[in-house]
């Protein structure tokens, strides 16, 4: 495979077939001008995930009470947070080591 080449498949899109969770990987399906096929296991990068604030615990915004039934009085909930990974049919961006059997990453989400 020619320099050219290899350049032109660093970055990549397609559209996630599958997901391991516990890996953190997915195989991604490429649709070229010739044809179609699916990745190996793509690790997925870790990104930072949103939360509302820094430097304190995450949690929701109370829920105001009402009926006077303790089961609805005023309450907050713990806001668990956990990385991105792509679902099966994502359209994803994708980003390889320019080397002939090179590894690739899912860089995250289109």
């Amino acid at each position: 495979m020619d320099d050219i080449t290899l350049l032109k498949n660093i970055v990549r899109t397609g559209w996630v077939s599958s997901v391991n969770k516990a890996e953190r990987t997915a195989r991604v399906t490429f649709k070229d001008k010739v044809r179609t096929f699916v990745s190996g296991e793509l690790k997925v990068l870790k990104n930072p995930p949103f939360i509302p604030d820094y430097d304190v615990p995450q949690r929701t915004e109370y829920e105001s009470g009402g009926a006077g039934d303790a089961a609805f009085e005023n309450h907050k909930h713990d806001l668990i947070i956990k990385p991105w990974l792509p679902k099966p049919g994502d359209f994803v961006l994708c980003i390889y080591i320019p080397t002939e059997d090179g590894d690739g990453f899912v860089i995250g989400g289109i």
